[in-house]
């Protein structure tokens, strides 16, 4: 059983298991545009690095722009080496030069991104999309600590956040399929997955 709201212009419905939140019908289409934004931005972010793009990859420091060049993933480049290596800082900058560059670790990373960016966009696996997202929003806010114009919050912490409540809210039913995907038998018998 699902609650219903006042009409169908102005509210959505929401399954019990969410806790029979009523959401209105503006609110469902600012989570979905929100949603499908962050998707997006994973995705750009998989490209970018996978083809070096010339936008965060490609780019050398001089700025010029090597498209599809040495930084591709695709011809042997490194996602993560950049960053981990030379942006690190504060107490973890250690462990994270250690890892920069590692096989596994850029592997995790684009798989990550590909994977949540595609979950979002589509508006599936919202729940294992926003906790991994945030994940990886909180994993990159501890390269460098503290942040540089706030002694505690910064972008990362504000975009987890945001991603936990697109999850909460089951953002992909709006615009996406997640009303199609939590009607899957594997979503049924496996409820995180929704």
């Amino acid at each position: 059983m699902t609650t219903t709201a006042h009409t169908h212009r102005t509210a959505r419905t929401v399954a019990p298991e969410q806790g029979g939140q009523v959401v209105s019908a503006f609110a469902a289409r600012a989570l979905a545009v929100t949603r499908i934004g962050f998707g997006l931005t994973f995705l750009w972010a998989f490209l970018d690095k996978l083809l070096a793009l010339g936008f965060g990859t490609g780019r050398d420091e001089t700025g010029a722009v090597d498209q599809f060049g040495d930084a591709a993933w695709v011809n042997g480049g490194s996602p993560t080496e950049g960053f981990l290596a030379f942006g690190a800082d504060g107490p973890f900058k250690d462990l994270y030069g250690s890892i920069a560059g590692a096989w596994w670790a850029d592997t995790l990373f684009m798989v990550g991104l590909l994977g949540i960016g595609l979950a979002l966009t589509l508006g599936i696996g919202m729940r294992i999309a926003a906790a991994t997202g945030a994940l990886l929003y909180v994993l990159m806010w501890t390269v460098v600590l503290p942040p540089e114009n706030n002694p505690v919050l910064d972008d990362h912490l504000l975009a987890a956040a945001t991603l936990v409540v697109l999850g909460a809210l089951a953002a992909g039913d709006t615009w996406g399929l997640g009303r199609v995907w939590a009607r899957t038998s594997l979503v049924e018998r496996f409820p995180v997955l929704r």
